[in-house]
């Protein structure tokens, strides 16, 4: 029998390898699954157990939540409905200093509460307002900066698809999770907020050089705010009011988000069957994605626990004289450095099954430490030198702008998500008080 860190270094090392010889990050966990099965599950008769577990893995109910936040992303984006609240901001906000990077963390925050995609947000307001900001000579930190921290609210922001995955494997309350992030969403774009307004303060004109612009009419930009912002929320109560009142639960919210984009989208003249078709499209392909991850996470968890692997990590980690906070800064810096080089479902399926464990040992709310998961794996988004926002803004970019100036302008946005860790660290309720709120 192998001891507890020899079947980690086996079941990681297969994994890591897989994934360094480019096969899919879903099959590279299958393999090692069955791999590790018939060494510590006592052969084909460990196989066919581990078979039997994946059907369960994917048949529970609150996975419905996942194609169904899929599917409201793709039918906001698909319906032509975030481009018109762009416009909407644009003209409110006409003569404000510097009031394109204003425009993309607003607009980052309301697709955050309407989408749940990272890479979608980035890409979209990437391709709509930097030409925009080119145009006008912004400088580069002042452009790409508040896109690139902007876009990676939807991982905190519910709907939220990857803290429904994280909920999923982590086998935590998903209701509980989503409404967890709103405040501290809400706080990070705040925070974005104020530094645009502290470089706009230092550099003025020349960062972000002002021009005439058509004067709009206050009376217009209230009707434009009653016409394409205000029912946005009918999206958000679907989906974070009804929880919160505990009225639906988060499978079916996420359905009546998905009603609330058709209702929207119809009232708008928007609702035609080829926008339907692509939508259901993506849908269908990301969503197959995800609940084959899922599969190839939870029975990876397993394999894990019956090896002695977890339990063997738990008690060497709990055996140092160390903090709970250092431990936690410990694993918080894993996941950066581990953002680096690999993508965040991978990295999600290489730590939840450790590093839970470990927090519940040591005593964190799993909640809160789920939310502080998510931080970081919104952090090593844009992290150098392979986080995943930084090419996805690199390919919206004007040609020329090299990964460097990418990577720079992230960083007082990095900066930013510190403050918000060091926020849920020192007030664990900015985070906890809505799901305790619950009904």
């Amino acid at each position: 029998m192998m001891e507890w860190w020899e079947a980690a270094i086996v079941m990681l090392g297969m994994v890591i390898t897989l994934m360094a010889m480019c096969v899919p990050v879903a099959f590279a966990f299958l393999i090692a699954n069955l791999v590790g099965a018939y060494i510590f599950m006592g052969g084909w008769i460990g196989i066919e157990q581990l078979a039997a577990n994946t059907g369960e893995a994917v048949s529970s109910f609150v996975l419905v939540t996942v194609p169904m936040f899929v599917l409201m992303g793709n039918l906001f984006f698909h319906s032509g409905i975030a481009l018109k609240i762009i416009e909407t901001l644009d003209k409110s906000l006409r003569k404000a200093p510097g009031r394109l990077s204003y425009i993309s963390v607003l607009c980052g925050t309301i697709f955050a509460a309407l989408s749940g995609s990272n890479m979608a947000n980035t890409a979209m307001m990437g391709s709509l307002l930097l030409p925009q900001m080119e145009a006008r000579k912004y400088h580069r930190h002042m452009s790409i900066g508040p896109i690139i921290g902007s876009g990676g609210l939807a991982l905190l922001i519910p709907p939220s698809t990857l803290a429904v995955l994280l909920g999923s494997i982590a086998q935590i309350s998903i209701a509980d999770l989503l409404l967890a992030g709103v405040v501290p969403g809400l706080v990070l774009a705040l925070l974005y907020l104020a530094t645009i307004w502290v470089q706009l303060r230092r550099g003025g004109d020349r960062v972000a050089p002002a021009y005439d612009v058509e004067t709009v009419p206050t009376s217009e930009k209230i009707r434009l705010v009653c016409i394409y912002i205000l029912p946005m929320s009918l999206v958000v109560f679907s989906v974070v009011g009804l929880i919160l009142l505990g009225i639906t639960t988060p499978s079916e919210a996420a359905a009546f988000g998905v009603l609330s984009v058709l209702f929207l989208s119809a009232c708008y003249g928007r609702l035609n069957v080829p926008m339907i078709v692509k939508s259901l499209e993506g849908t269908l392909r990301v969503s197959v994605m995800v609940f084959f991850i899922i599969i190839a996470s939870k029975t990876f968890s397993q394999v894990l626990a019956f090896s002695g692997a977890t339990s063997g990590m738990i008690r060497w980690a709990t055996g140092f004289e160390l903090d709970a906070i250092t431990m936690l800064l410990i694993m918080f810096a894993v996941l950066l450095v581990l953002g680096m080089f690999v993508d965040a479902i991978s990295m999600m399926l290489l730590t939840i099954p450790i590093f839970f464990p470990i927090a519940q040992a040591i005593g964190f709310d799993p909640i809160w430490f789920a939310l502080v998961m998510l931080l970081a794996i919104e952090m090593s988004g844009t992290t150098p030198p392979f986080g995943l926002l930084l090419f996805v803004m690199q390919g919206v970019a004007p040609r020329g702008t090299t990964y460097w100036t990418i990577a720079k302008a992230a960083v007082p946005y990095l900066l930013c998500d510190l403050i918000l860790l060091v926020l849920l660290i020192a007030v664990p309720s900015l985070a906890l008080w809505l799901p305790e709120m619950r009904f």
